[in-house]
């Protein structure tokens, strides 16, 4: 399995397929590389060299118990890219992972990236606050780091519902689904499985955004009940000059099923826009 180690000595494992133009796959909390198992395959039969890794602290990277902050991740992003020497690199980030490629691509990309792909991202800020009021709201991030520390096997099969939407009517989600995100879940260490909730919630990315000065394409489910979509993508389409905003009617958190397929195709279009 391919590693590399970064400046501070964390081990970092990725996947890399394909070949032709790079793009890097960026996952959400609590996940891993796995939930782009679909995008590898289709973005490397479509002629691109398709590329996701583990973010410190979760699947098979270090156990990492410092460093579980945007810039920290950010950072290793970029030095998994100057690792493979990457360029014209389209960057794609689900999430918490949408922090991580806006974060690397306003302060660390040096001219390696060409297009920006966030989906579900938690940019601009997601934090509710009275700048914010479409935030959410402390007492329930608190309640999640709360759950995460007492019982975090239960917490993910709980959080497996409304991440993918299985708890609205008529809701088609497979129980091996919901499974596959339970058992990311349980690799990720305690730690960062903790403190990424202050990494996600509380990192404000405004000016990020604004410092993008490449295409960016921002995508997000109208029925996203993790990330609100008033304090996200609304937001963010305000303050890129680049940006193209695609709202999915009645689409989750999770990119899944007939979202996912279309989510893929609609990235294909645009990288090759």
């Amino acid at each position: 399995m391919p590693h590399f180690t970064t400046s501070d000595g964390t081990e970092i494992y990725y996947v890399d397929q394909g070949a032709g133009q790079p793009i890097v796959f960026s996952h959400g909390w609590p996940l891993n590389s796995d939930a782009w198992a679909i995008e590898l395959k289709v973005f490397a039969d479509a002629g691109f060299r398709a590329i996701a890794h583990d973010r410190r602290g979760h699947g098979r990277s270090s156990r990492s118990y410092a460093g579980n902050d945007m810039t920290t991740y950010a950072r290793d992003l970029s030095e998994l890219v100057n690792h493979l020497d990457l360029r014209e690199v389209v960057v794609v980030g689900h999430s918490t992972g949408g922090g991580e490629v806006v974060r690397y691509a306003a302060q660390f990309a040096d001219g390696r990236v060409s297009k920006v792909v966030t989906v579900g991202a938690v940019p601009p800020i997601m934090l509710k606050s009275d700048s914010n009021p479409e935030g959410t709201p402390i007492e329930d991030l608190d309640g999640i780091r709360a759950a995460v520390l007492k019982d975090r096997s239960q917490f993910w099969f709980d959080l497996a519902e409304p991440f993918y939407g299985a708890n609205r009517p008529g809701a088609q989600v497979s129980e091996g689904a919901k499974q596959d995100f339970w058992r990311q879940g349980m690799l990720v260490d305690l730690p960062a499985a903790y403190d990424c909730v202050k990494a996600y919630s509380e990192t404000d990315q405004t000016e990020d955004l604004k410092a993008i000065d490449v295409p960016i394409f921002i995508a997000q489910g109208d029925d996203d009940q993790i990330v609100p979509i008033a304090a996200a993508a609304e937001k963010s389409i305000k303050l890129v000059t680049q940006g193209t905003l695609k709202v999915y009617p009645g689409a989750p958190h999770g990119i899944y099923g007939a979202y996912q397929d279309q989510l893929d195709k609609d990235i294909l279009d645009f990288i090759k826009s």
